[in-house]
Parts: structure tokens; C-alpha cells; sequence
């Protein structure tokens, strides 16, 4: 446990930027809206125009809408049918985010880490509007602004693609050096791996960390709790030098 803190403790002590995926480390966008529906939901849609023919069987049976997005659009890259069935995902995430939940520990991190003078940044492949919209509904806007990237029309270039990483540090003024990505994906660490970023995953279930691992994340946690200890070990440490003697 010592062994692991240390770890923990030279992985995110000096990063001054920090990037954070939205939709796990932040919250479960699909807690009450099951992500698995909305996947179906665009299949349908695809079907009832005749149009599901541009998936395949597996893709027609994919989990993930970010998956069916990015399918339909390989194959029709900015087409009419792209921007609509990318409009209709985002205004299922707008949905999605009055019954999201918080992922557990994740605001008094957010806030200590803003308290420490980090500058945090949100890179994600969810709408950035929705992503906007929850930490508003937190009251962790002040936190990130303006710094919230995420998908644009050009959806080849979601994660893994590093494009919002480096958008992100571009704006913030950041050597990558400087910084660290948290994220739930195998497709958050190869963004990372790309943006030059060290990477911390967040694995909230064995299958996750399996999924990490498998990509090669060296560093993952199953809570945010260890991270939120380093850092108000560090931020006690910081005023104990800075108290002047008696």
C-alpha cells in the first residue's frame, strides 16, 4: 500500500494541468439512460430508413453510441446523415445529464486540485455542451472554464485520437510534460500515450481495469479517494513551509 501511494504520489505530484475524461471519471453521464439503449436507439433509427445496412452485426449490436457514430460516419464521412444522427446523440446526452451521477470523490477532487493552482481541462468524446451543462449543474464550472473539448464534426477525430488533448493544451499554455489525463478507456490512454501525457486510469469495475491494463496503462485506481489523499497530503504539506515559524 506504502509502495502504491509513493507511486501515486510521483504520477500526479507535479502535474500542473489536468485532463480529465467526462463521462467516468467525472460521473456515469448514462446512470439513469442506459448508454446500451441509446446504441439501440440509433440502430433503429438507421433501420427505419432502410440505412442499417452500413453497420455490421456486430456494430448493430455495439453498447456504445459513440461506436454506431463513428461507424456510420467511415463509411459516409460528413454526410447530412452523419449530422443528424451525431445531433440526435447529443441531444440524448442533454438528456442524460439530469439523472447522471457524480463519480464518488470526484468533486472534492476536482476542488482541491483547482485549490492547489492546477489548471484543469475536460477532453471527452461526449458533446462538450453536455459536458458544460453537468459541471454547471455541480457547481463546477469556474473549475474548467473555458477549457471543456469534445466532439466536433469531425468525428474521426474522437479519442483515441489525441486532437482534444492537445486542443486543451494548446489553450492552457501546457507542456505535456506538465500534465496527466484521467481517464476509463483504452481510448483515453492512447490519446494520452499521443498527446505525450503521462495517464492515470480510473477503473471502476474489474472489467475496466482489465481493459486498461490490457492497453498498457501502468498506473490505474479503482476510486478516486487515494488521488484525493495525495493531494490534501500535499496541500497540507504546502502550507505547513509556508507558516512562518514560531
Amino acid at each position: 500500500m506504502a509502495e502504491e501511494t509513493e507511486s501515486l504520489r510521483n504520477l500526479i505530484g507535479s502535474a500542473r494541468f489536468v485532463l480529465f475524461d467526462f463521462d467516468g471519471p467525472i460521473c456515469r453521464l448514462f446512470a439513469g439512460h442506459r448508454a446500451e439503449r441509446v446504441a439501440q436507439a440509433q440502430v433503429t433509427w438507421l433501420a427505419e430508413r432502410g440505412l442499417d445496412g452500413l453497420l455490421t452485426a456486430e456494430e448493430r449490436k455495439h453498447p456504445d453510441p459513440h461506436a454506431v457514430l463513428r461507424a456510420v460516419d467511415r463509411r459516409q464521412p460528413g454526410s447530412d446523415l452523419v449530422v443528424e444522427l451525431e445531433e440526435r446523440l447529443t441531444r440524448q446526452e442533454l438528456k442524460a445529464v439530469d439523472t447522471a451521477l457524480p463519480t464518488a470523490y470526484a468533486d472534492p477532487l476536482i476542488r482541491t486540485w483547482t485549490a492547489l493552482g492546477a489548471k484543469l481541462a475536460v477532453a471527452t468524446n461526449n458533446a462538450p455542451l453536455v459536458a458544460a451543462r453537468y459541471l454547471e449543474s455541480r457547481g463546477l464550472a469556474e473549475c474548467f472554464a473555458p477549457h471543456v473539448y469534445g466532439r466536433t464534426q469531425r468525428l474521426d477525430l474522437l479519442k483515441p485520437d489525441p486532437y482534444c488533448l492537445n486542443r486543451a493544451l494548446s489553450a492552457m499554455g501546457a507542456e505535456p510534460s506538465g500534465a496527466l489525463m484521467i481517464g476509463d478507456a483504452p481510448s483515453d490512454h492512447r490519446a494520452a500515450v499521443g498527446a505525450g501525457v503521462r495517464f492515470l486510469g480510473y477503473a471502476g469495475n474489474e472489467r475496466k481495469r482489465k481493459e486498461l491494463r490490457a492497453s498498457g496503462a501502468e498506473f490505474t485506481v479503482d476510486s478516486l479517494l487515494p488521488v484525493l489523499r495525495v493531494l490534501r497530503a500535499k496541500g497540507a504539506a504546502e502550507i505547513g513551509r509556508a507558516r512562518p515559524a514560531e
